[in-house]
């Protein structure tokens, strides 16, 4: 899947994980039985028993042979890796099917392996024509610890900042932070209500937020019924996700993907009020009134934020 490289991370959108395991996998994504896929995930990591880890790198190997010919109709795939060493051996594994790849998902990334991962991406990606990404997952002890948190994050992203045209999209572990705390949200609550975890994350926002699309947590709720209250809880969080800096969502099973799809969809004044500030014409005026006439447009505050509509809105629609 071939498209600009400046929409890119936005198409990631609803990250569906799938264990590596599942011997289904391939033929649903050739008969695009999924709703609303955009991009997906093979684990080899947490939802992986370790005696069954060469088992499911061979798997992985048997779904993604699958796949070959059917590269135009495929979402964004990647896989989740435990360790450089691990991604090292995947590269070597997989040979040419890795020509099938968007790009590698990096566990409990931090200062501790950030530099032998963004050596070997570096590494993968010579003489390479269709560039191979990395989504590291900001999830360890090490990026939550309060005494030394902004400090740490600071340094993941100097790290990554010396690499950041394979940079895809930065991720975090919610359910990995709350295990940290013996802490969980329920179906009406959000991971915001979490005040422990809410602080990490604004201070992820903060720290690479400028510079990266960051994704939201993980919701664990899930269900068939799209008006029920896992999906309503799912809604409202992914509310919260946006207007806290977050772009898309890790999903854990398909019947979230059309409700992450939806959430990412732009209003029409936001849609409107984004489209006149980027193509300001006032007459020297640097604010004006928005669509609905109830708000200010100020170009020189507000043009980031109407260049993320637009794309959003390119990439999901408008509703």
């Amino acid at each position: 899947m071939e498209m600009n490289i400046d929409e890119l991370p936005y198409h990631v959108g609803g990250l569906l994980y799938t264990p590596a395991l599942n011997k289904t996998i391939a033929d649903k994504l050739i008969s695009g039985k999924i709703k609303a896929l955009t991009s997906l995930v093979f684990c080899l990591e947490d939802s992986i028993m370790d005696d069954k880890l060469e088992e499911a790198e061979e798997q992985l190997k048997e779904s993604l042979t699958k796949l070959i010919g059917h590269e135009d109709d495929l979402p964004l795939l990647f896989v989740r890796v435990r360790t450089p060493k691990h991604m090292a051996k995947i590269h070597e594994y997989l040979g040419e099917l890795e020509l099938l790849l968007t790009g590698y998902v990096l566990p409990k990334f931090d200062t501790t392996n950030a530099d032998e991962y963004i050596s070997l991406i570096r590494e993968f990606n010579i003489m390479r024509e269709k560039r191979l990404y990395i989504m590291p997952i900001l999830e360890s002890r090490a990026v939550a610890d309060i005494q030394n948190r902004v400090a740490i994050m600071e340094d993941i992203k100097r790290r990554l900042d010396s690499a950041r045209q394979y940079v895809l999209n930065v991720r975090v572990g919610g359910n990995d932070f709350s295990n940290m705390y013996g802490l969980r949200r329920s179906k009406e609550q959000s991971i915001y209500d979490i005040g422990v975890i809410r602080d990490i994350l604004v201070n992820i926002i903060n720290v690479f937020a400028k510079d990266y699309v960051v994704s939201g947590p993980v919701w664990e709720y899930f269900g068939t019924d799209e008006s029920g209250d896992w999906a309503n809880g799912l809604r409202r969080e992914i509310g919260l996700d946006l207007i806290n800096g977050f772009v898309g969502k890790t999903a854990i099973h398909p019947s979230q993907l059309p409700v992450i799809f939806e959430s990412l969809k732009v209003s029409q004044s936001d849609y409107e009020d984004a489209r006149n500030i980027a193509d300001w014409r006032t007459d020297g005026f640097a604010v004006s009134k928005g669509a609905k006439g109830d708000r200010m447009n100020e170009v020189k505050c507000h043009l980031r934020w109407a260049k993320q509509i637009l794309t959003r809105a390119k990439v999901y629609g408008v509703y």
